[in-house]
């Protein structure tokens, strides 16, 4: 009787033991190196169309869709609605610089894009709130290849540059090329 008592309490003291010891691990801090990272959220970017004016005339239109993961909290100080706020800011950095060199789209480097982009969006913040730019699409529509530049009936497809992966609960649409 005396052996199956003291079997009891040793059953019950290994229990407790480990019952101590899971929620003390469980409510332990975490680690320095996770609180410094910055909470990270991803703002949706929308389609945009950017005309690519050669000579005075519009030659054709990047379609792309760029999101951005931002800093949460710095994101929440600036108190700006941030996609439109960024489309803007992505709007007027493409128009005008020649980033993409239409006749030979195999040379764009992708890294240095991405580069360029989240260097001006941080600029324009005033701030490191961008931390990384995603590229979802990435095209050119010549002019001459739309119903109303060329005339024609069959509307072409664009030309792809890069061809990305939606982000994570991003809507997969296809962009109408803009009308001017």
């Amino acid at each position: 009787m005396v052996k199956l008592i003291l079997t009891g309490a040793w059953v019950c003291i290994v229990t407790l033991a480990t019952v101590y010891f899971s929620v003390v691990m469980a409510t332990a801090p975490a680690d320095h190196a996770e609180a410094d990272k910055p909470a990270l959220e991803l703002s949706k970017g929308e389609t945009i169309t950017v005309p690519v004016i050669t000579k005075g005339k519009v030659a054709g239109y990047f379609l792309s869709k760029i999101s951005f993961m931002l800093d949460q909290k710095k994101a929440k100080e600036l108190k700006v609605p941030m996609t439109e706020y960024l489309t803007d800011a992505l709007y007027t950095m493409l128009v005008g610089n020649r980033m993409v060199d239409i006749a030979d789209t195999a040379s764009f480097n992708l890294d240095d894009f991405r580069a360029k982009v989240k260097e001006d969006m941080n600029k324009r913040l005033g701030d490191e709130v961008v931390h990384d730019v995603l590229v979802e699409q990435l095209d050119f529509l010549a002019k001459s290849d739309t119903r109303v530049g060329g005339g024609n009936d069959e509307m072409k497809k664009p030309v792809k540059i890069v061809e990305g992966t939606p982000a994570e609960g991003a809507e997969a649409a296809a962009p109408a090329p803009a009308a001017h």
